[in-house]
C-alpha cells in the first residue's frame, strides 16, 4: 500500500513535502507500504479547511450526522476481515483479536454514537438562562499505534457527531487504516473539510497542529512524555486539549476470591495485543499466603502462552510493533532479572524456535518491590509482575503507588467488598471479577494517565462548549 496522497478538503491531494515513511510488518521486518510526511503548508491547507468547513457543518441535522456515523460503522462491517488482516501486518496484533478489538469495536463505537444522537439533550433549562451545548471547532487528532483505528474512531465519532471538524494525524508506525478510514468517508461523501488526514512525524506535523492557532480543541493519545510535550505547545493558544496517555495498572486479588480463576484471567488481562495495551493490568497483587498457588498458575500459564506468526489463529502473542519497542521490552526484562525480581516464566531473548521479527518471550516475574523499574514504569510488552500484601489496606496502598492511574482491576467473592475497595482506588475504571470494558462507559484516567474521557455520552461531552442565554 504505497499511499502518496493526504486528504485534504474532501479530495487526495498531493503533499508539498518531501519524503515518505515505510510501514514495517514487526513479523517479517519487511516495508509493506508507505505514506507522505506531510509539511507546514500541508497541515495549514488541513485546518484551513476545517475551519472553513465549521460553519455549515455545525449546523448540519442530527438526522445527517447519524447517516454517515451508520455508514462508516457498516463500510467496517463491509471490509473487516481487509481492515483486520491490515492492522496485523502493521501492529502484529494477533489475527483474531484484531478482528474483534481493532476492528470490531470501532464499529461498534461507530454505530453507538448514531444511536447516542437520538436521545441527546443538547439544551436545558436553569431558572432564567437557557444553556445550549455547541460544538467545541476545529479538532486536531494524534493517534497511537497499538489499537490504531479503534483510537481514531473513539475521536471521530464523536467529533462527527458534536458537529465539528478536524485534523487527523495517525502514528507513523501504523497509519495505512487511516487512510482506509479516509477512503472510506470519502466514498460516503461527508462533506469536504468535515475530516482531513495529514501523516508525518509528530515532532514535525503533531507539534504543529498542537500550537496551531486555528485549531481549538487537540485530542492526544500516546505516552506520558508526549503528552506533556504536546500540552507545552499547546497552552499558548488557550485551546482545550484532552490527553489519554500511560498506565501502570494494578490487578487485586483480595482474600476471599476465587483464587484459580483470578489467578488465570490475570494473564489475559495483562498480555492482550501482546501487552501493548495502556490499560493492561500488568501489577498482580496477591495475598501473601496465598503467593505460592498463584505463582505456580501463572507461570505455567505464560509459559504455555503461544507466540508467532500473528496470522496463525492459534497464536497468543506476536510481535512488538517496531525494533525500538522490542528493544525498550527487552531492556524492562533484564532490569527485572538484575533488580532481584524473582522470573517465574519467560526471559530474556527471542521465543524458541523464532529467529525473524521483534518478538519477546511472555515473561513473569514475582517478589517485586515498589522500587523496582518494572513496578513503578509502563513497559508496553508482555510482562506481569506479582508482589504481596498482609493486609487489605497494604493492598490499596500498593495498588494506588503508581504515577498512573488509567485501570484496575479487584477480585472477590464478596462483589460489595469489591466494589468498596474499587471506590478507593485512584483510577478511572475498574473491573470487579473481569467484568468486560464497556463502550458507553468513560474511558480515561487519573494523574499521569492523562485528562478528559473518552467513549459514550461523556466522550461527546468532550466535544461540546456550553453557552448560557439568559433571558
Amino acid at each position: 500500500m504505497q499511499r502518496g496522497q493526504l486528504y485534504i478538503n474532501g479530495e487526495w491531494v498531493s503533499p508539498n513535502g518531501d519524503g515518505t515513511i515505510d510501514v514495517i510488518n514487526p513479523t517479517t521486518e519487511e516495508a509493506i507500504g508507505s505514506v507522505p510526511v506531510a509539511s507546514q503548508i500541508d497541515v495549514d491547507s488541513a485546518v484551513a479547511a476545517a475551519k472553513a468547513a465549521f460553519p455549515s457543518w455545525s449546523q448540519s441535522s442530527i438526522e445527517e450526522r447519524t447517516d454517515f456515523l451508520n455508514a462508516i460503522s457498516a463500510a467496517f462491517k463491509e471490509r473487516g476481515e481487509e481492515l483486520a488482516q491490515l492492522i496485523t501486518a502493521e501492529v502484529g496484533t494477533p489475527i483474531e483479536y484484531s478482528r474483534m478489538a481493532m476492528v470490531g469495536t470501532p464499529r461498534v463505537v461507530s454505530r453507538s454514537y448514531a444511536k447516542m444522537l437520538e436521545e441527546f439533550n443538547w439544551e436545558e433549562e436553569v431558572r432564567n438562562s437557557l444553556v445550549v451545548k455547541e460544538p467545541v471547532g476545529v479538532c486536531a487528532f494524534i493517534t497511537p499505534w497499538n489499537f490504531p483505528l479503534h483510537q481514531i474512531i473513539g475521536k471521530v465519532a464523536p467529533a462527527i457527531a458534536a458537529g465539528c471538524t478536524m485534523v487527523l494525524k495517525p502514528s507513523k508506525e501504523a497509519p495505512l487504516n487511516a487512510f482506509i478510514l479516509a477512503d472510506i468517508i470519502d466514498e460516503i461523501g461527508l462533506p469536504a473539510g468535515v475530516f482531513n488526514l495529514v501523516s508525518g512525524h509528530g515532532s514535525e506535523v503533531g507539534e504543529s497542529l498542537s500550537g496551531h492557532p486555528d485549531v481549538d480543541m487537540l485530542s492526544f493519545t500516546g505516552s506520558t512524555a508526549a503528552g506533556v510535550q504536546v500540552s507545552q505547545v499547546a497552552a499558548p493558544t488557550i485551546k482545550r486539549v484532552t490527553l489519554e496517555l500511560g498506565g501502570k495498572s494494578a490487578n487485586v486479588i483480595l482474600d476471599d476470591a476465587d483464587i484459580i480463576r483470578a489467578a488465570k484471567s490475570s494473564v489475559g488481562a495483562c498480555f492482550a495485543n501482546s501487552g501493548q495495551t495502556c490499560s493492561a493490568l500488568t501489577r498482580l497483587i496477591v495475598p501473601a499466603n496465598k503467593r505460592d498457588e498463584i505463582v505456580e498458575i501463572v507461570s505455567s500459564r505464560v509459559s504455555t502462552y503461544s507466540t508467532g506468526d500473528p496470522l496463525d489463529e492459534s497464536i497468543r502473542c506476536g510481535p512488538m510493533a517496531s525494533a525500538r519497542q522490542q528493544t525498550s521490552v527487552s531492556e524492562y526484562i533484564q532490569s527485572g532479572i538484575e533488580e532481584g525480581a524473582t522470573l517465574i516464566a519467560g526471559g530474556a531473548g527471542m521465543p524458541e524456535g523464532i529467529e525473524k521479527g521483534f518478538f519477546v518471550r511472555p515473561t513473569a516475574f514475582a517478589d517485586v518491590t515498589p522500587e523496582m523499574r518494572i513496578w513503578k514504569e509502563e513497559v508496553f510488552g508482555p510482562l506481569l509482575v506479582i508482589t504481596t500484601y498482609e493486609t487489605e489496606e497494604e493492598a490499596l496502598e500498593l495498588a494506588n503507588d503508581s504515577e498512573y492511574g488509567l485501570s484496575g482491576g479487584v477480585w472477590s467473592m464478596d462483589e460489595d467488598r469489591a466494589i468498596s475497595f474499587a471506590r478507593r482506588m485512584r483510577t478511572g475504571q475498574v473491573s470487579i471479577n473481569g467484568g468486560h470494558f464497556n463502550i458507553s462507559a468513560p474511558f480515561g484516567g487519573y494523574k499521569m494517565s492523562g485528562n478528559g474521557r473518552e467513549l459514550g455520552i461523556h466522550g461527546l461531552e468532550e466535544f461540546l462548549e456550553l453557552k448560557a442565554i439568559q433571558r
